[in-house]
């Protein structure tokens, strides 16, 4: 009997891990999205502002150069970038008077459920532009570098612009799970499977 149990409740784990996975073809908002993480030094007020202008001048420096792109096309364009990228970095720092390193990873990255604005992202496994300023031990700031959807600016709030239309390299099916952040549509995958055979 007890046999029995353990089996029972591995088929229905089963039939639950497999009812949240991505069916085949259906687009997944993870592979589209470049997100952009930057850690400031500390919390002190001075490493905080310097996180955010080299947020600024990332963003200003590279998010109409990827626009227009595929999504193959901005992950190959932005890893010929990062020495740049770094380099910038450094020199917004240095022009801020704090001469500290900079350390550029580009690589998948952990993020939790993000709502910008309209846009809304869920929780998941991105690919991500990671810039460590210093220690890195202050508090941090995550948006999108692409698609172009974050506008930096000198203040902590960042506009996040909602185009009416996907943008390039974005499929309509991700764009949709992006911008209609308030429309959940729950489904079971077994189910579905199981009454269309």
């Amino acid at each position: 009997m007890k046999r029995v149990l353990i089996y029972a409740i591995g088929l229905v784990l089963c039939m639950l891990l497999l009812g949240v996975m991505p069916v085949a073809g259906e687009e997944k908002i993870y592979d589209n999205v470049i997100r952009l993480h930057v850690l400031a030094n500390s919390d002190s007020e001075q490493d905080q502002a310097n996180k955010l202008a080299v947020r600024d001048a990332i963003l200003a420096a590279y998010s109409e150069e990827l626009a227009g792109n595929t999504t193959a096309e901005a992950v190959a364009r932005v890893e010929i970038l990062l020495p740049q990228i770094e380099e910038l970095a450094e020199k917004t720092l240095a022009d801020a008077g704090d001469p500290r390193d900079v350390t550029i990873t580009f690589s998948e990255e952990t993020y939790p459920e993000r709502v910008y604005g309209e846009l809304h992202f869920p929780a998941g496994r991105y690919l991500s532009l990671r810039v460590l300023i210093g220690e890195g031990a202050g508090q941090n700031w995550w948006c999108v570098l692409f698609p172009p959807l974050c506008v930096g600016t000198a203040t902590e709030e960042v506009a996040v612009t909602t185009p009416e239309e996907p943008p390039a390299g974005l499929g309509e099916h991700a764009w949709r799970l992006v911008s209609q952040s308030g429309e959940y549509q729950i489904r079971f995958r077994v189910l579905e499977w199981l009454m269309n055979r």
